[in-house]
Formats: C-alpha cells, structure tokens, sequence
C-alpha cells in the first residue's frame, strides 16, 4: 500500500509536467523521455520504495555507514553475491542506452551520470530503510551497466536514429 503512493505521485508528475513538457517536443523525444522515465520508476520500485511515507522516519534508525570494500562478499563468500553482482550490472545496462538517447550525451557525460544514479540510490538506501545497506561494489557494477549500455547505443544507434527520426 505504501508503494502505491510513490507510484500515484509518480504518474501524476508525469501527467502535469513531463508529458506536457515532453510532447510539445515532438513524438519521438516523448517516446524517448517517456520509456526513461518508466525505467527510473521501475530502479526507483526496485531500489528506493516505498519513498514517501518513508520520510517522516529517516532519523529513526541508525544509519549504516557505506561499505567501501570492493567485492567482499564475493571475496568473502557471503550471500548471493554472483546474482547480486549481475542485477546490478543488468539494472543500469537501460540507463546506459538510454541517456544518451534522451539527452543526445557522450561517454564520459553518461557514465559520469550513471555513477552519480548510482550514488544517489545507495546514500539513501539505508536513509529510507534501516535494514539497507550500500556498498560500493554496487556503485562500481552500476557503472559497468552503464558501460555496456552505452556500447549498446553506439553499436544500435544508426538503427535507432532511423526508427525514431532524430
């Protein structure tokens, strides 16, 4: 039930700004904007929910310092580390396709913003929840789905570019 606040909040930003703003753009940029914008939801779903009526607790809990170990559950042989490891790689690999479609960017500027997605979330993973945790594996596997998006879009890109018109 708490999730669906975040995701009627979602869809109502959606409807009075971004689509507006979107579609006075042209049907492609809208089609472009509007599948980055699902995807986010759907990290914001996966990795941050719910949000909303998370906030008036964020002090309530001890937060738990980043783990600034590369790899060590997987050095350590802890959990599920391999499928951890290859969901974090995957959840970025759209973001990396993605952003240079939306905002015409280059290598450096899309990566540079997938480390930065990647941040935001696991600062306020344990902000929101305090049985999260962030580590900077994840942040150094973000940005590897990233990379591999990115190579997507350029090996994709005359396709792209003559489907969508831009």
């Amino acid at each position: 039930m708490k999730i669906i606040i975040d995701f009627i909040v979602l869809i109502m930003l959606y409807i009075f700004i971004f689509y507006k703003k979107w579609k006075k753009k042209g049907k492609d940029i809208l089609l472009i904007n509007t599948t980055m914008y699902i995807y986010l939801s759907f990290v914001l779903y996966f990795t941050l929910m719910p949000i909303i009526t998370s906030l008036p607790f964020i002090f309530n809990h001890p937060y738990n310092l980043m783990n600034l170990i590369p790899f060590v559950d997987l050095i350590n042989g802890r959990g599920d580390f391999i499928k951890q490891i290859i969901l974090n790689i995957i959840m970025t690999i759209p973001f990396g396709f993605l952003f240079p479609l939306s905002n015409k960017s280059n290598f450096i500027k899309t990566i540079c913003y997938t480390i930065l997605l990647s941040l935001i979330i696991e600062l306020l993973q344990p902000l929101l929840n305090g049985f999260r945790s962030s580590d900077i594996t994840d942040i150094i596997t973000n940005t590897m789905g990233g990379v591999i998006g990115y190579i997507m879009y350029l090996i994709f890109k005359p396709i792209t570019i003559k489907i969508l018109n831009i």
